[in-house]
């Protein structure tokens, strides 16, 4: 069965850019629909960006847009989020997760979650 982790997470200055990686175990990644979630203390979950199987299309939220991408390696079994011109708003713990049907922001049509990595922007 599909298992998740994030890595990559860490402190970083404001403007600056920082890569997520979301790691596959058990089966090809490149079968799934894979979404990134953020979480911000005392804020709920919220969709960043979701990457079809296909490794081409995305979902991504107002916030994202513009400033974060989404690729795949399929040799890594791996998905990565490129986020640049980060500002305190982005900080918190990210997650990724398996998007059941297509490709979705809404947590609730997540099947499998990684543990999460944190991120936070600060000077």
């Amino acid at each position: 069965q599909l298992q998740l982790v994030e890595s990559g997470g860490g402190l970083v200055q404001p403007g600056g850019s920082l890569r997520l990686s979301c790691t596959a175990s058990g089966v090809s990644i490149a079968s799934f629909h894979i979404a990134w979630f953020r979480q911000a203390p005392g804020k709920e979950r919220e969709g960043v960006l979701c990457l079809t199987k296909n490794g081409v299309n995305t979902t991504a939220s107002d916030s994202a847009k513009d400033r974060f991408t989404a690729s795949r390696d399929k040799a890594k079994n791996a998905v990565y989020l490129q986020m640049n011109r980060l500002n305190s708003e982005d900080t918190g713990v990210y997650y990724c997760a398996q998007s059941l049907g297509w490709c979705s922001l809404v947590a609730d049509n997540m099947d499998r979650w990684g543990q999460g990595t944190q991120v936070t922007v600060s000077s």
